[in-house]
């Protein structure tokens, strides 16, 4: 057993968390206290009321989500809204939430994870936000061709859009949305990008401007960082963990 403060102080302090800028709906940190004491870590990567459900029935007390349950609020606490309020509650689970600062991370956020996923080393920032780097790239040897396999063998939906170099030198990642990292990949001068989704119409601009993107899932690209700062309390701490999957095909 430990005590709730400890696993919010150090999975503050691990990620940084002071240091990013975030959305306002993110409120990254401690979401829905719990008794103080943790008995076993959960890692998703949404807070919803069927994630709630699937950890409590397993006993999680201490849940680590992605995407918080702040992104639409303030709601009125009724529906699904308190349906979600009332599992933690009811089941003693906390809830701590971490958005860009585990996309950032340099050894366990999202971006750095995928890149080393492929066997890539992820050298340099990509996408800074607030003088803080969200995603990275990696030097690449091999064929666009060979990237999208590796890929293949990841990620269960793999959407190419080719219209770069058939041998790129350089790979950005910005895993979840990549909206906003268009604009930066457009900025730089690399032609290749691995996210997770875009909106339809940055399939243009790909065109126009010679670009591959490589769209692997929102949720798919995001399951890391969850897992790895859930091991990390699991070994730090000596408590059992696990992953809840909830299998979003987005």
């Amino acid at each position: 057993m430990a005590s709730l403060d400890e696993l919010v102080t150090y999975c503050n302090e691990r990620t940084r968390l002071s240091a990013y800028t975030d959305s306002p709906g993110a409120k990254n940190g401690l979401q829905v206290a719990n008794n103080g004491k943790v008995t076993r870590i959960g890692a998703a990567v949404d807070a919803g009321l069927v994630p709630f459900e699937l950890a409590a029935a397993r006993g999680v007390d201490f849940l680590i989500v992605h995407h918080g349950m702040y992104w639409d609020m303030p709601q009125l606490l009724t529906g699904p809204v308190y349906q979600r309020v009332r599992t933690l509650i009811e089941s003693n689970c906390a809830l701590y939430s971490n958005h860009l600062p585990l996309d950032g991370h340099p050894e366990i956020g999202n971006n750095a994870l995928l890149a080393r996923q492929l066997g890539l080393t992820p050298d340099q920032p990509f996408m800074i936000i607030a003088g803080e780097a969200v995603g990275y790239s990696a030097p690449y040897t091999r064929t666009r061709a060979e990237l999208q396999t590796q890929l293949e063998s990841h990620y269960e939906r793999v959407v190419p859009i080719n219209c770069g170099s058939d041998a790129p030198r350089r790979i950005a990642f910005c895993t979840g949305s990549g909206n906003s990292a268009m604009k930066e990949l457009i900025k730089s001068d690399i032609d290749t990008m691995v996210t997770g989704e875009l909106r339809e119409e940055w399939f243009n601009v790909a065109q126009e401007r010679g670009i591959n993107v490589f769209l692997c899932g929102h949720y798919a690209t995001e399951v890391h960082a969850v897992q790895a700062l859930a091991a990390e309390l699991s070994a730090k701490f000596d408590l059992p963990w696990e992953f809840i999957r909830t299998d979003n095909p987005l």
